[in-house]
């Protein structure tokens, strides 16, 4: 997992891009008709139903575009929303909320789409023991907000990157040459280089499960793309070995079929790639 001082980082080079991006050399719309000592007040408002997402990332981007903007949140990350709903008021130069205004839209529209659908999938599993994971199927160059996200819905993050974890898939075994192969040269290349980092192997079938467990050191198994059946063998041929996780066309319907397998571990990247925004707006007050 990445530390706070990487999220933050991470964070902050979103805000960065995202106003540069946007912005350019100026809000010309802005600049053409508004004041530069304007000031103006506007509320957030919510035209959808779900759960709420990125109002602390909206509180960074607003301070970032002008910390003088002054900011009353009445509604906080996590919480179940409606139509009509006002999220926050912005008060302070009407330039500077317009400049941070669809910057704070994007994110938080797409950051409450996917606390919403994790939300859901978290409810369809509960009573269980098997927690919700998110994968790496995330959009190029704001992973760490939707991240964010899922952990806003009740999920709980995946690895966050290629350099976080040591996850041996079905290419990677078949390039080194076998399961066995993959995981010693693993562990071999983590006492080479002093890296403390967790493996987890990909299984295709209950023979490469039974194969993975006879290697020692690896933290979690991913089971991969298989039916109940054999997601419950897995499960009970592992034991207390290490962590299970299934994957592979996991939906609503199937979900809490497998959490009744009883895997530690569900990961679905439909929560990060197929969500559809939630309606947000911005809205001037007179």
């Amino acid at each position: 997992m990445i530390t706070q001082e990487q999220f933050d980082t991470e964070v902050k080079m979103i805000i960065a891009n995202a106003i540069r991006e946007d912005v350019g050399d100026g809000d010309h719309s802005s600049l053409a008709c508004i004041p530069d000592n304007a000031r103006g007040k506007a509320k957030l408002l919510v035209k959808d139903k779900g759960i709420i997402g990125g109002v602390n990332f909206a509180k960074k981007v607003f301070a970032y575009v002008d910390k003088n903007l002054k900011l009353d949140v009445r509604i906080e990350d996590g919480t179940e929303v409606t139509y009509g709903d006002i999220v926050m008021y912005v008060e302070g130069s009407s330039q500077s909320i317009l400049k941070a205004e669809r910057t704070v839209l994007n994110a938080m529209q797409r950051m409450s789409a996917i606390a919403t659908k994790t939300r859901m999938f978290v409810d369809l599993v509960e009573g269980t023991k098997t927690k919700i994971l998110d994968t790496r199927k995330t959009t190029p160059g704001i992973r760490v907000l939707e991240k964010w996200a899922v952990k806003i819905g009740g999920g709980e993050n995946h690895r966050f990157a290629l350099y976080d974890m040591i996850m041996l898939k079905d290419n990677h075994i078949d390039f080194a040459g076998g399961i066995t192969k993959a995981i010693t040269m693993a562990k071999e290349y983590l006492q080479e280089t002093g890296r403390d980092l967790q493996i987890m192997v990909e299984a295709r079938d209950l023979s490469e499960v039974k194969e993975i467990l006879e290697s020692d050191g690896v933290y979690r198994i991913l089971i991969d793309n298989f039916d109940y059946e054999d997601t419950r063998k897995a499960v009970e041929l592992i034991g207390n070995t290490c962590l299970t996780e299934s994957s592979g066309n996991i939906n609503e319907a199937t979900i809490r079929h497998y959490a009744e397998c009883g895997v530690n571990y569900i990961s679905c990247g439909a929560l990060t790639h197929s969500v559809h925004n939630m309606d947000l707006s911005l809205k001037a007050m007179k």
